[in-house]
């Protein structure tokens, strides 16, 4: 797993960084607030066996966009996690006062993909080793951060991140959070699928497309593969 990482991130880095000429924190119209999204969405109608993961990379639009993308991910909600504030709106969360990380909480089948496999893309999609920021998003909420919700996401987590900051992958250290789970709070519903309903929109153009033919380039035949 430790090698075949390498490998991907010598190829991923080696395509050009992605520089963010937008910023994400905007103000919209729509404001409806996450304690009024509806969270029932996220409650899947299968038989399946399925594990959760919850990861922030810096931009939900972006990180979201990703993981649609790797089989076995049934459901993605994009919100917030990490912080004081019981039911923030995006307003007050990018103002950097609640403590609270952009992330997505996904739903997966662990028969399909390892959680292990969740992190080699998480690491390999986002800069791991800049504190508090991804390209031009600046803030504590913008952090990479992984919220583990159990001993076993956790003994993984410490344990791939240990291997490949001693393996030198990145040029310098990581400093992704590995904190245990607290809190999960829902976006507002205008951030949920975003990409895929505004592909056309600035940041989804310059931002969020080259990311994902990154990942395509990176991961595509692995997950042809399978």
């Amino acid at each position: 797993m430790l090698n075949h990482i390498k490998n991907n991130l010598l190829l991923l880095f080696s395509l050009g960084s992605i520089t963010s000429s937008l910023v994400s924190c905007q103000s919209s119209q729509d404001k409806k607030t996450a304690n009024t999204y509806n969270k029932a969405k996220m409650e899947l109608q299968t038989n399946e066996k399925l594990d959760s993961a919850i990861l922030g990379a810096g931009c939900f639009w972006c990180v979201e966009a990703v993981f649609q993308r790797v089989p076995g991910v049934k459901q993605i909600l994009s919100g917030y996690s990490g912080g004081q504030l019981e039911n923030p709106s995006y307003e007050a969360v990018c103002d950097g006062s609640t403590g609270h990380a952009e992330v997505i909480k996904l739903v997966y089948n662990p028969e399909e993909v390892s959680f292990a496999t969740l992190l080699s893309v998480f690491w390999q999609t986002h800069d791991p080793t800049t504190l508090n920021r991804q390209g031009n998003d600046i803030g504590t909420q913008y952090r990479s951060a992984i919220f583990y919700l159990n001993e076993e996401q956790k003994t993984t987590a410490e344990k791939l991140k240990k291997d490949l900051d001693a393996s030198g992958a990145f040029g310098a250290p990581i400093v992704t959070e590995i904190s245990a789970f607290t809190n999960f709070y829902p976006a507002e519903e205008y951030h949920q699928n975003y990409y895929n309903q505004n592909s056309s929109q600035g940041y989804c153009r310059y931002v969020i497309a080259p990311k994902l033919e990154k990942f395509e380039k990176v991961f595509g035949e692995q997950f042809r593969k399978k």
